[in-house]
């Protein structure tokens, strides 16, 4: 897409959505199994009320538009374990038709809130409509998110909470991190400077053993891509890099370039995914954006999340 992506909202739904999933997400020592399936949504408005999701950036509401993302099970225990869901229309039943986005009818992100897991994977529907995946999990409160359109409705990023029971110890305080190490050597650097309000260009540079690499090979239609959690409240984007393989322009590395939009200062997590070799790798980096300029205006986000 060539339209940056941008995260939004109200300053008081993200107030409230950034508190409750800081604590969450900060919390440590024991992880106690979900309440019963289902029980949260008398709770959470934003899983009754479509109207109260309106304002809200993308993945931070379970239900949006009419669908709503429904886990098989809200606990698991850790370890390698099947994830079971179905997305919901707005009469309850199960969607079965999805329009392919970069050679997939549907994206699963899921990551610890703390951002210490973080895993993209790609899973399989079943004739009545529930998708299901191996993920590898570690006790901690966790967020899964589906990103998919449903046919003839809109792009869309939904979000739910995943409890892993278990002790957990608390990471150490995140930092800006420019450069990152990946296994095998390789070694992934990002140059450019996010600012809210504005489009940034960010570029990613990969190298193996001090060396650039230059053979980047397609995954999911692209040389990269790049998923954005903004920390505390996890809001997400979703970008694609400018260009595209076999366009005549655009090289197999060492760098890929996104642009992307966020309207608010804060720390943002970036997860690169690139493929090397036939192996798909996953870099973390972590940016700080500045405060908006004086004045801008920052545009409506996107319920997809979604951009170049």
């Amino acid at each position: 897409m060539s339209t940056p992506a941008t995260l939004t909202g109200f300053a008081a739904a993200l107030a409230l959505t950034f508190g409750g999933a800081w604590a969450l997400g900060s919390s440590t020592g024991p992880v106690a199994p979900a309440a019963a399936h289902g029980a949260e949504h008398a709770t959470d408005p934003t899983k009754e009320d479509p109207m109260a999701t309106d304002t809200l950036p993308a993945g931070l509401a379970a239900s949006r538009a009419g669908y709503t993302l429904e886990l098989g099970d809200d606990a698991l225990d850790a370890g390698t374990r099947e994830l079971a869901f179905t997305v919901h229309d707005a009469t309850g039943a199960p969607v079965t038709s999805f329009d392919v986005e970069h050679e997939k009818r549907l994206h699963l992100i899921v990551v610890r809130r703390d951002q210490t897991g973080f895993q993209h994977v790609h899973p399989v529907m079943d004739e009545h409509g529930t998708w299901r995946s191996a993920i590898d999990l570690t006790p901690g409160s966790w967020r899964v998110f589906a990103d998919f359109t449903p046919t003839g409705g809109p792009a869309l990023t939904l979000g739910t909470d995943l409890a892993v029971p278990g002790t957990t110890t608390p990471p150490a305080p995140s930092a800006p991190t420019r450069t990152a190490q990946v296994d095998d050597g390789f070694e992934v650097t990002v140059t450019g400077d996010l600012r809210g309000g504005e489009d940034s260009t960010l570029r990613l540079q990969v190298s193996r053993d001090g060396r650039p690499v230059t053979d980047l090979e397609p995954y999911l239609g692209a040389y990269g891509h790049l998923v954005a959690l903004r920390e505390g409240d996890l809001a997400y984007l979703h970008v694609h890099p400018n260009g595209a393989p076999g366009d005549g322009r655009t090289t197999a590395g060492p760098a890929v370039n996104f642009t992307a939009e966020v309207p608010t200062a804060g720390r943002y997590h970036l997860y690169l995914d690139f493929k090397q070799g036939g192996v798909v790798r996953t870099a973390h980096l972590v940016l700080d954006a500045a405060p908006a300029p004086a004045g801008s205006t920052p545009s409506r986000t996107p319920t997809g999340g979604h951009g170049h």
